[in-house]
This record gives structure tokens, sequence and C-alpha cells, in this order.
């Protein structure tokens, strides 16, 4: 019988469409869908599967309980009532990384996090040892507490440095956008490829580098490792097996172009760098340009853009009129669709039309619109034609 496993995928808010959808692409059943979180339930494959193929999300956890607690008595009882042993062996390190709590009674996260390590450590201790000190010299199982309206949901995370993490951005620029993001931008459009996608203010060419791997069907976390690798309790043939199937996967069969330019020189080199070592360098062409000067022959096209957002009080000037100037661009590709993401709350009047769609997305901690303008579909086969 094969192992079943509940997995928790913390993600921004404003995600959670798109993570479901992925989650629900790789075969797994949806449990919940809350703000910033989807809950599924996995076969033994799912921990090694979601790590290399979820684009949406920040990390992937395995759930061990959830219980109701109102007072630090609650939590500790709870938390020592749970068999631990099931879940780490005897000498892993198992820190709790971290306490997040929500409209709830308990709301010190350091008394949080030190009533459940001591739960944890009390659990383990009755499981493993009659007396003596317990170990903690071997791999690591990090707990993450989350509480919301006193329901406390105790997580050990399966990922290890963030899932935005991809490992190809070695350099960026002064304002880069997360990958998971950027994975959730591509995702909310209908660009495919063998479409003219340009981001014409790329910096460190994130968008495109996430948008030339989902179009070649490649896994985002081939070209890094997952703390879960390191696990006695998980097969790691099951790792071998997915990352083999991984690789198969990649789709090389068909040739495209996409398109990246800035205004920023050094930029462009960094985008190319970051390019190469994700692996997709020969399907995006990285050029030096002024994006309020942008302008295409093409008939149709994409563009997936993260303008500068001018955060800081002396830049909302120079930011007005570069989106004023971005209208002015835009407007003359008649067919063109273009999306956009900004946290200036007056984009669309400076840039001078009303999107067709706007979604509300947390790059972060900061609050920032995705604003969608839908051009015309071309005809049929228009873009075979062009081929």
């Amino acid at each position: 019988m094969r192992k079943s496993y509940t997995l928790v995928a913390p993600c921004f808010f404003g995600m959670e469409a798109m993570l479901a959808r992925e989650i629900r692409n790789l075969g797994f059943e949806i449990i919940t869908t809350q703000d910033g979180r989807v809950t599924y339930k996995t076969d033994e494959t799912g921990i090694a599967k979601s790590n290399l193929w979820i684009r949406c999300a920040e990390r992937i956890q395995m759930k061990v309980a959830e219980f109701d607690a109102r007072t630090f008595d609650d939590l500790y009882e709870n938390t020592k009532r749970i068999d631990w042993t099931q879940f780490i062996p005897y000498g892993a390190k198992f820190p709790i990384h971290k306490a997040s709590s929500i409209n709830s009674q308990l709301r010190s996260t350091p008394n949080i996090q030190s009533i459940v390590k001591k739960a944890i450590a009390d659990s383990l201790k009755k499981g493993y040892l009659e007396s003596g000190m317990l170990v903690e010299n071997k791999e690591e199982y990090p707990i993450f507490v989350f509480i919301h309206k006193d329901k406390v949901v105790i997580t050990i995370d399966t990922t290890g440095d963030a899932l935005h993490k991809r490992g190809y951005r070695e350099k960026a620029n002064k304002a880069p956008i997360r990958e998971t993001i950027a994975a959730g931008l591509v995702s909310l459009t209908p660009w495919k490829k063998g479409r003219l996608l340009v981001d014409p203010m790329c910096g460190s060419g994130t968008i495109l580098i996430e948008a030339a791997m989902m179009a070649l069907n490649m896994a985002p976390g081939l070209n890094r490792e997952f703390i879960s690798e390191t696990w006695r309790t998980y097969d790691k043939k099951i790792w071998w097996q997915e990352r083999k199937s991984a690789y198969e996967k990649i789709d090389e069969s068909e040739e495209f172009k996409i398109y990246g330019y800035d205004i920023d020189p050094e930029s462009i080199e960094i985008a190319r760098e970051n390019a190469e070592i994700a692996g997709v360098s020969d399907y995006i062409e990285f050029n030096v340009a002024d994006a309020t000067k942008f302008n295409s022959k093409e008939e149709y096209g994409f563009i997936i853009t993260n303008p500068p957002y001018g955060e800081r009080l002396e830049d909302e000037d120079s930011v007005k009129f570069l989106y004023n100037k971005l209208g002015h661009a835009f407007s003359k590709l008649k067919n063109w669709s273009y999306y956009i993401i900004t946290s200036f709350e007056e984009f669309e009047y400076e840039f001078g039309k009303t999107s067709d769609k706007k979604r509300k997305l947390y790059n972060g901690k900061l609050k920032t619109y995705y604003y969608q303008y839908n051009g015309p579909k071309p005809p049929k086969g228009f873009f075979d034609i062009k081929k």
C-alpha cells in the first residue's frame, strides 16, 4: 500500500488560484484553498514531485497535526500527544523555523516556538529514551507553526531554501521580482511558445526565464537541492526517479524566441548570465533598449513587464512620466496584449488607459496590482503561418 501525505503549499496572497491549478495538474487532490495556502493530498511521490514542479508556491510543507489551542497548556499538551517518532528519526534536528499567529489568543511567537520545541522534545524522549538527553546531530526537519483563530497547524518543511530560489539567479538588479511571482504573471496570460513575447523592462530577466522554462516544460526545481533529500524517512529512490522523469519531460522539439530589453546595460548582462545558468539562453534574446521607445512591426504580440514602482516619494514624478510614456508607446501596438505589475495606485490614470482586468497580488509584503490589457485574438492559424 502506497504511503499518503497531506501537504501544505504556502504562497503569496493572490497566487492561490494558479497554485491550486498547478497542484491539480500534478494529479493531486485539493483539500482546502485558503488565503496564502493550499492544502492537498498526495501519494508517496508527492514531496519530490511538488518541490520539483510547483512554480507558484513558496514552500512545500508536510502537515503533522491540526488542533485548537487557546492557552499555552493546550498548545503543549496537544503537541506532545503527537507521536513525533513517526516523523522525526532519532538524532535528527528539529528547529522551530517559524511561528505565526493571526487573530488568536496565543500571540507571542517566541513563546509559541519554545513551547512547541519542548513538547516535541518531550514526545521524542518518551518514544526513544527512558532517560537522558535527546541528541540533535543529524539531518534537519524544520518545524513551522501556523495559528489562525485559535486553530493550530503544525508542519515540517520539506523544501529548505524557499522555492523561489531556483538556483539560476546568482545576480539581480535593484528591484528583482520573485521567481514564483514571475511564474504566476506568465500563467495568468494566454501566451504560449510560438507567440511573440517581450519584456521591455526585463531587469535581471526573471519573467522571461520563467516563461521559457514553462514553454520547455522544464521543472523549476531541477537546478537545486531540497532539505527532504537528506531525510532518512523518505525514500531516496523516489527523488532519483522523479528527477529522471522531470529531465525526460523537457520538450525542446519546437524552436521559439522571446525578447528582453532594458535601458541598463549591466542588467542585460546579468539577465544573459541568469538565462545561461537556467539553461534557457538559446530561447531568449536580450538587448539594451529604452522601453518608452518600444515598437514592433509584428501585428500580434504579448508584453509582460515589471516596471519601477516609485516607492520613494522623490521617485514619484519620474515614475508618472515613465508610465505616461509607456502608455503612449504601447498604444501604437494595436493588436498586442500587455500585462503590467505595479504598486503605484494611479497607474491606469498615468498610463492613459483602463485595464480590462486588474488582479491584486502581494510581492512579498508589498501590495501590487497586475493590470491586464487583452488584445484581440489572432485569426486561427496566424502563428502557424508566421512560422
